[in-house]
């Protein structure tokens, strides 16, 4: 009863696991997918996407109006005063104070980088111990314009423009970390592939020694072969298991090794779909060479390089010119002073002296004229007009390197697709040789180290065919990740 206890335990927990893993069987745009949406390295460059449209957000935001108020609703304070009379005697006192206020700034960046602001303010205090009450209402408007932003540097376009670019690089970036991911998941993808075709290759070599040695052993019974023969075949079945173990190992360790990649569980099974298709692609050289071009970061970094340069040597030689601004403000102010007076009488007090004093007003010009720095600041301008020229020989240097990098891709593409299908017709010539070599066997025409050289002349051949299709398929994949189009849909990559 214990035992059958036991049994049903066990069945339960097997079929527990069993439900709680995913089977998968995987195509290799599937297993691309899954990358896209499950891989920590995808998900991570998603968020450093969304710094810079943060970033580039916060840049536009800056030109739209801005409210502040702040607001200081009560704050009481209690203190000692001195007083000294004439005859020199100091007099404390104690004092409190309640007071509120409140300040509402409007403030409107301009693009010229100045700015146009109003701001409203009302304050009162009351003294606790005389009961003295002072309010005050104020209400500005203001203007402040630096000149220099119209002839040498403007701080707002220019952080506008930085922002622009670093999202702009941030969003190829994420592009070809991408395609980086399609052509690991490829390469990986293969990989498991080879070793899980592999598997298979040594099940069939396994299954042929197997039938070699029972044939064998038949005739040695028989006294038709040597006993040398005979042993030769055992250790060839011994060889045979053995690699067969082998390549399982070696298929298990890759496919836990695909799903950490996927971010799948590992406790989930995963199968692929190993049917060798492939298309014969006929590449463009002109066309790749110049999506390359177009479409690589590498070049796009350089310009991006090219264009900041510019931009801080056009505000370093601003240090040196002439600057100038701008101010000017217009305002209004109510001032009231009571004893034994409550807050907002007061403030209405206030309010009426504000509509019955004059405006104050104010406008000036402020410049400020470099005369003397010892040549410091053109020394710095030259060594930024020299770096810029560095960028510019490194762009030419980058899109020398794309191109011949892309014409050797193509050239080993080629060179891939027709050993791939040489390769094809020599597993056919293989497997037809093989199976006359095992008859001649059988029929004891050929020794055992006639049908072992023949077998591995078939499993290299299935191996080398193999190796030759995923050489192809992966130098595929490094093509479109080096050119952002894909030549097989005949469009570009998104």
């Amino acid at each position: 009863m214990k035992k059958l206890f036991l049994i049903c335990t066990y069945l339960c927990v097997s079929s527990l696991l069993l439900h709680s893993q995913s089977v998968h069987t995987l195509t290799l745009e599937e297993s691309i997918e899954i990358a896209k949406s499950k891989s920590y390295s995808m998900l991570k460059l998603g968020e450093d996407l969304k710094i810079a449209e943060y970033n580039l957000k916060s840049a536009t935001s800056r030109l739209k109006t801005h409210i502040d108020m702040t607001i200081g609703a009560p704050q009481y304070t209690e203190t000692i005063e001195s007083w000294k009379d004439t005859t020199g005697i100091t007099f404390y006192y104690p004092v409190k104070e309640l007071g509120y206020s409140t300040i509402l700034t409007i403030n409107q960046p301009l693009p010229t980088d100045g700015n146009i602001f109003i701001q409203n303010m009302l304050s009162s205090g009351e003294n606790l111990n005389s009961n003295f009450r002072s309010s005050r209402l104020r209400s500005r408007i203001g203007f402040s314009q630096p000149l220099h932003s119209f002839y040498a540097y403007n701080n707002i376009r220019s952080t506008l423009k930085r922002a622009e670019l670093d999202y702009e690089r941030s969003n190829k970036q994420y592009k070809r970390e991408e395609l980086n991911l399609v052509y690991q998941v490829s390469s990986a993808y293969y990989n498991l592939l080879s070793l899980q075709r592999s598997t298979e290759i040594a099940h069939l070599d396994l299954e042929r020694q197997m039938d070699a040695h029972e044939i064998s052993q038949n005739k040695y019974a028989a006294g038709l072969i040597r006993e040398v023969d005979a042993l030769q075949m055992e250790v060839d079945l011994a060889e045979a298991q053995n690699n067969h173990d082998i390549a399982v190992l070696n298929e298990v360790s890759a496919k836990n090794s695909f799903k950490e990649l996927l971010g799948l569980n590992l406790d989930d099974s995963v199968t692929l779909n190993n049917e060798l298709n492939y298309q014969i692609i006929v590449v463009d050289p002109e066309k790749a060479i110049e999506m390359a071009l177009k479409n690589r970061l590498e070049v796009r970094e350089q310009e991006i390089q090219i264009e900041l340069q510019k931009l801080n040597i056009k505000q370093q030689k601003s240090n040196g010119m002439i600057r100038g601004s701008i101010d000017a403000y217009f305002e209004r102010a109510g001032i009231d002073q009571q004893t034994d007076i409550g807050l907002f009488p007061s403030i209405r007090n206030s309010y009426r002296n504000l509509i019955d004093r004059n405006s104050s007003y104010g406008v000036g010009l402020t410049i400020t004229i470099p005369i003397l720095d010892w040549g410091e600041n053109r020394a710095l301008v030259r060594a930024s007009e020299s770096r810029l020229k560095q960028y510019n020989y490194r762009k030419e240097e980058v899109e020398r390197e794309i191109e011949t990098e892309v014409k050797n891709l193509i050239a080993s593409i080629n060179s891939n697709l027709k050993r791939l299908q040489v390769l094809e017709k020599n597993v056919v010539v293989a497997e037809k040789s093989f199976e006359i070599t095992r008859q001649r066997f059988s029929d004891g025409d050929i020794d055992s180290q006639g049908l072992a050289l023949e077998r591995n002349r078939l499993n290299n051949a299935y191996t080398s065919h193999l190796r030759a299709y995923i050489n192809y398929q992966l130098s595929l994949a490094d093509l479109m990740r080096k050119t952002f189009y894909d030549f097989q849909n005949q469009l570009e990559v998104e």
